[in-house]
């Protein structure tokens, strides 16, 4: 039996990627075509299946009843890195959100499949695509930032900005940031913000789930108390991989009130495993190819899902004349992604 790998990119725009998709479809079935995001084959995104659907405790909450909202964060503090012909033209949204981020939303959005295995882990993966609400060109302007670093130092290293790399002005974006809704039942009201960039300050991935305070306190802030933080779970993928929940603990002593602080329950992957041998993900996705397990690839109906959301605000963008903003080099961005997520009263997790 053939089968048949397919990396990134898959068109341009949802008619791009169907030409693509017809084009590979009329010689190859569904099943022998296996469509790559590397992101799938990496150990902490897989562990989201095994935490949410694995332990009794995540997924009573993991809903609008009990989840503020969703961050996703994927950080580069290199540049064009010699993919200048690529790069210029595509941006970060086309890059990274379209594949890479959406995939990491879907699988945190998804409904439980009813088994482990690739129709029906995916059937709900597209369902989660298909509920994005579409933008317009007017809220491109409030739930998109588009970014282009300009110079200034990552990491200590002064470096120059895209224009300069480039040797040319571009209207290329190399960040984003986007406040996105997942329009069913789950998840009303709970928005899930999503940045990328490169010429970050660092190179992480992460993802931080923002549960909602407790409903009500009893450690009252009356000049005593430290008060309450809500729970925060944060699962990094690179470049440690690790879950983290943060949860409310007494503080030691003897004193009358009861002081509250912050404490982290780590679980370092790379500690709770540290016999076995880290795998790279395209690793565990050729194995899968081989054996010809599709659940870790994505399926057709998916990209045009994916393409679908990304083509409203790349129209919202064209149609608002939204240029990018610049940022220097070493900054999470231009300042108007700070505010994109502090006017709903909530902050970047850094």
């Amino acid at each position: 039996l053939t089968r048949i790998a397919m990396e990134k990119p898959i068109g341009k725009d949802l008619a791009s990627s169907k030409e693509v998709n017809d084009g590979i479809g009329a010689m190859f079935a569904e099943e022998q075509i296996f469509r790559v995001d590397h992101y799938l084959g990496k150990e902490t995104v897989q562990n989201l299946l095994a935490l949410r659907f694995g332990n009794v405790m995540f997924e009573p909450l993991w809903n609008a009843t009990a989840i503020d909202h969703v961050q996703i964060t994927v950080g580069e503090t290199v540049g064009l890195e010699g993919r200048v012909s690529y790069y210029d033209g595509v941006g970060a949204l086309r890059d990274m959100v379209q594949n890479h981020m959406l995939q990491i939303l879907s699988i945190i959005a998804m409904e439980p499949p009813a088994r482990m295995d690739p129709t029906a882990v995916r059937d709900e993966k597209v369902k989660a695509l298909r509920s994005l609400r579409p933008m317009t060109a007017e809220t491109v302007k409030t739930h998109s930032v588009r970014g282009q670093y300009t110079p200034g130092a990552v990491g200590g290293q002064i470096v120059t900005g895209y224009a300069d790399e480039l040797g040319q002005p571009s209207d290329t974006e190399t960040f984003v940031a986007l406040k996105a809704h997942i329009d069913n039942w789950r998840w009303q009201g709970v928005p899930f913000y999503l940045r990328t960039g490169k010429r970050m300050p660092a190179r992480q991935s992460e993802i931080m789930i923002q549960f909602k305070p407790v409903r009500h306190s009893i450690f009252g802030r009356d000049g005593h108390g430290t008060g309450l933080e809500p729970n925060t779970l944060i699962i990094r993928l690179q470049p440690e991989e690790y879950i983290r929940l943060l949860i409310m603990s007494k503080r030691p002593g003897l004193e009358r009130q009861v002081l509250l602080d912050e404490v982290t329950l780590d679980v370092s992957l790379t500690a709770a495993f540290a016999g076995q041998r880290r795998r790279i993900a395209y690793e565990r996705l050729i194995l899968d190819l081989l054996a010809g397990d599709q659940t870790l690839f994505v399926r057709r109906d998916e990209v045009e899902a994916q393409w679908t959301w990304i083509d409203s605000i790349i129209d919202g963008w064209k149609e608002a004349n939204m240029k990018p903003a610049a940022y220097s080099s070493g900054n999470w961005g231009p300042s108007s992604a700070i505010a994109l997520i502090e006017r709903d009263g909530a902050s970047w997790h850094e």
